[in-house]
């Protein structure tokens, strides 16, 4: 199973973005589909997450309203719109997927894509 993700880049404050993520391989059932992301001198925090019936959960009033997270369940496809951004939210994105392969489910990773957000 690969996560590939894409939609990273360099914007403007205030500008939008969004970052898309694909499952692809051995894939029975994807369960839980979520955003990571990793800022400059911090930890590794979640942003956001979304079940297979479309249930969100969404970090912390910093990011809901600004991020909305989606799912296209018949292309294991995770996104997260990006809108209103500041200098803040840059860092490295993480998608991450619960994928079951009809006997059991493990947690895959994407690689990571940048957002950097400056003027």
């Amino acid at each position: 199973v690969q996560l590939v993700e894409s939609g990273g880049g360099l914007v403007q404050p205030g500008g939008s973005l969004r970052l898309s993520c694909a499952a692809s391989g051995s894939i029975f059932s994807i369960y839980v589909m979520g955003w990571y992301r990793h800022r400059p001198g911090k930890q590794r925090e979640v942003v956001a997450s979304i079940a297979s019936g479309g249930d969100t959960r969404y970090a912390d009033s910093s990011v809901k309203g600004r991020f909305t997270i989606s799912r296209d369940n018949a292309k294991n496809t995770v996104y997260l719109q990006i809108n209103n951004l500041k200098s803040e939210d840059t860092a490295v994105y993480y998608c991450y997927a619960d994928i079951g392969d009809g006997s059991a489910t493990y947690q895959y990773w994407g690689q990571g894509t940048q957002v950097t957000v400056s003027s």
